[in-house]
C-alpha cells in the first residue's frame, strides 16, 4: 500500500493489487504495470496515461484536463482526472493500454 493522503487513491491501488492477473505494482512514483508507470497522484487528482483519442475525448467532455508533456515513458497522452468516481474505470483503461506489449512484441 502507499502512504497517500488521499483515501480514494488508497482504495484504487488496493483494488488493482487484489487481482493477481493485473501485474500492478505500487511505488513512491505511482502505479506501474510491467515496470511502466500508468497512473500517479498529483495533489488530489489522478494522472493517467491514455490513448491519444481517448484522452482527447475525455478532455473535450471536460472529464479530464491535459497534463503538460514531460514524462518520456508515456505511450499516449497524460490526463488529469479530478473526480475520484471516474478513477477505477479510467485507471483500468490506462493499465490495459500501458500494459499492452508493443506492436510486434510477444505478450
Amino acid at each position: 500500500m502507499t502512504d497517500s493522503p488521499v483515501p480514494s487513491f488508497e482504495l484504487l491501488a488496493a483494488g488493482l493489487l487484489e487481482d493477481p492477473d493485473l501485474d500492478v505494482s505500487v511505488t513512491a512514483t505511482g502505479l506501474h504495470v510491467h515496470g511502466r508507470l500508468f497512473a500517479y497522484l498529483d495533489g488530489t487528482d489522478l494522472v493517467l496515461d491514455l490513448p491519444q483519442d481517448r484522452a482527447a475525448d475525455l478532455i473535450g467532455r471536460e472529464v479530464a484536463a491535459p497534463v503538460a508533456a514531460g514524462r518520456s515513458e508515456a505511450k499516449g497522452t497524460w490526463v488529469r482526472i479530478a473526480d475520484a468516481e471516474d478513477w477505477p474505470e479510467l485507471a483500468s483503461e490506462s493499465h490495459q493500454f500501458v500494459g499492452e506489449p508493443a506492436v510486434g512484441k510477444e505478450s
